[in-house]
């Protein structure tokens, strides 16, 4: 790529067990959490035949926060990753901001993604000055301006985006993950949440998609995924009942069958 001023991010490569089907998967966090949180997905498509790089994202992880930290420094970072890391199909699934950075590489990087799982995301914030976006911002920052740390502040607040009662391994390494974050890169992910407008890419995407949602997700919804869908020509969706913001940890299996469905559906796993 060229480009000096975006760091090369931090990442993990993990090999199939056994043959190899010539699909890699980026696995893109959200704004909370790094490339540990992934442990199911990494566990069910290594089985499946696939290569894996997960990333810690620009400023996370070890890695200090850029200046300049948003949605378009995180793609261009996420291009570079792929010219590196990137095989014979590549398929980028990004999990809420994660989902942003992700259609946003699209623009960087078009010709080396042929498939996307966009997870509990949207193709757009909304205004910054608008009521559910204020909102938003307020009941991720306030805690910490009024002297909450993060490990305080991270458990309830990734459960009240959950469905009620949701928990096992995979919820448990949610929360630990997200409770090691610096504050200022959850800060810094929140303020770069807040301004993201992607909605003209959507139209533009001509590989197969799966847009993923929990039914029960207010910060995601899934009847905004669906029109989201509807945008994308050929996309898949898919609304897991039941489930909130984190499907992937609140219900891992069901989440990676349908992430195997697709992928065998559209030739990832052959």
């Amino acid at each position: 790529m060229g480009d000096t001023a975006v760091p090369m991010p931090d990442h993990a490569v993990t090999h199939p067990h056994g043959r190899f089907n010539g699909t890699t998967v980026f696995l893109l966090h959200g704004a909370f959490g790094a490339k540990e949180y992934w442990r199911a997905q990494v566990q069910a498509l290594v089985q499946a035949g696939c290569r894996l790089v997960a990333w810690d994202a620009p400023g996370y992880g070890l890695s200090p926060l850029p200046a300049g930290f948003g949605i378009d420094l995180c793609a261009r970072a996420l291009a570079r990753l792929l010219e590196k890391e990137g095989g014979q199909r590549n398929v980028v699934l990004g999990h809420s901001m994660g989902g942003f950075i992700a259609q946003r590489a699209w623009v960087h990087a078009r010709p080396r993604i042929h498939g996307y799982v966009l997870s509990a995301t949207s193709a757009a914030f909304g205004k910054p000055d608008g009521d559910f976006q204020r909102e938003f911002v307020r009941q991720r920052v306030a805690p910490l301006d009024a002297g909450r740390t993060l490990p305080e502040h991270a458990p309830g607040m990734l459960r009240r985006m959950m469905a009620e009662g949701a928990g096992g391994s995979a919820v448990d390494l949610l929360i630990s993950t997200v409770s090691l974050m610096r504050e200022e890169t959850f800060r810094a992910a929140v303020a770069a949440i807040a301004t993201y407008e992607g909605r003209d890419i959507l139209p533009t995407l001509d590989v197969p998609v799966l847009c993923i949602a929990g039914a029960l997700d207010a910060t995601a919804p899934a009847a905004v995924m669906e029109k989201m869908t509807a945008k994308i020509a050929g996309a898949d969706f898919v609304a897991l009942e039941g489930l909130g913001h984190f499907g992937w940890a609140e219900a891992p299996g069901r989440f990676n069958a349908e992430l195997l469905s697709f992928l065998g559906r559209r030739g990832f796993l052959g």
